[in-house]
């Protein structure tokens, strides 16, 4: 038998690393795609450079099945939601909201809110659907 020496040259390339920033590289990609915003390409106007400072101005009202309103994160009845939202729009008048509701809740609690939303003349107001997939 012959035992060979230590000090022979490695020659054979070790591909092992490449392949882990390779599969690496394309899950980033996969979830990257995947997490883009799906809708109709438009050429956006250009906005200046500095980054805006103030936070977001829309208020999301949200039902769930069991007939529990939210706004934002925060459950609150019906007269709690209407004195909130009074607040929010005394500091901003335009004030843009948002109605959620799960496709099981009564219609009642979803007329409710659109009263509340009405008394307060809150004109920007938007209903969330799921997208029909075809």
């Amino acid at each position: 038998m012959k035992v060979e020496s230590e000090e022979k040259v490695y020659d054979d390339i070790n591909i092992t690393p490449m392949l882990d920033v390779a599969y690496v590289l394309l899950l980033i990609f996969i979830i990257m795609t995947t997490a883009t915003v799906q809708g109709i390409t438009v050429n956006l106007p250009k906005a200046s450079s500095t980054p805006s400072l103030s936070k977001p101005k829309t208020k999301a009202i949200s039902i769930t099945p069991d007939g529990t309103i939210y706004l934002d994160t925060y459950p609150v009845s019906v007269q709690e939601l209407e004195t909130r939202l009074a607040q929010f729009k005394a500091a901003v008048p335009d004030l843009p909201v948002v109605v959620k509701a799960d496709a099981s809740v009564q219609y009642q609690k979803v007329i409710d809110v659109l009263d509340v939303v009405t008394r307060l003349q809150i004109s920007q107001l938007g209903l969330v659907t799921q997208k029909l997939v075809k």
